[in-house]
């Protein structure tokens, strides 16, 4: 079958075989999914296709085991969350993950980026290069200069939320 042929082909069978799994599927969008996926698979047999002699029938067996395929799968995740369910309340993130991640925001990408990778990802300076492209000395840099941003950015954040007044008072080194 040639590439013309097998187009033609793709739009007479195509509403056909949707048709034919929509009932088997009962799930409009994925019969199209599975459908479109058989063609996908079919597109490297087009040659044997005519051949064969039943193109249509054999398109629609794989769409069809693609569809019992894709709802063992889904029946085996539910199965999966029923005896695992989640956990009735999952808390927010706290108010210092909010601060940190204020931080990390004021922070120029590629600093925030070599600041993620190597303290929250857990890489090493060297995967952290390999991942951004950038050397080792660069990688090292961007850390030091973005961790003393972090630090200037949260100790002035600590200052504000402790004196709320702005009255400016110390004590102790600290603002009160």
């Amino acid at each position: 079958m040639t590439e013309e042929e097998f187009d033609a082909f793709y739009a007479t069978a195509f509403p056909r075989l949707t048709g034919q799994l929509y009932a088997f599927t009962a799930d409009h969008g994925e019969a199209q999914d599975v459908v479109q996926e058989a063609f996908v698979r079919a597109w490297d047999r087009r040659r044997e296709f005519l051949a064969d002699g039943a193109p249509e029938a054999w398109i629609r067996t794989v769409a069809m085991r693609l569809a019992v395929s894709r709802w063992r799968r889904a029946r085996r995740w539910l199965e999966l969350v029923r005896r695992n369910p989640p956990p009735d309340h999952v808390p927010g993130p706290g108010p210092e993950h909010a601060t940190l991640v204020a931080a990390l925001r004021t922070l120029p990408e590629p600093q925030r980026m070599a600041i993620v990778l190597h303290h929250l990802c857990d890489l090493s300076v060297e995967q952290v290069a390999s991942e951004t492209g950038a050397p080792v000395g660069t990688v090292k840099a961007r850390l030091s200069r973005g961790r003393a941003a972090l630090a200037r950015e949260l100790s002035a954040g600590d200052a504000d939320s402790a004196d709320p007044a702005g009255t400016g008072e110390r004590e102790d080194n600290r603002v009160r």
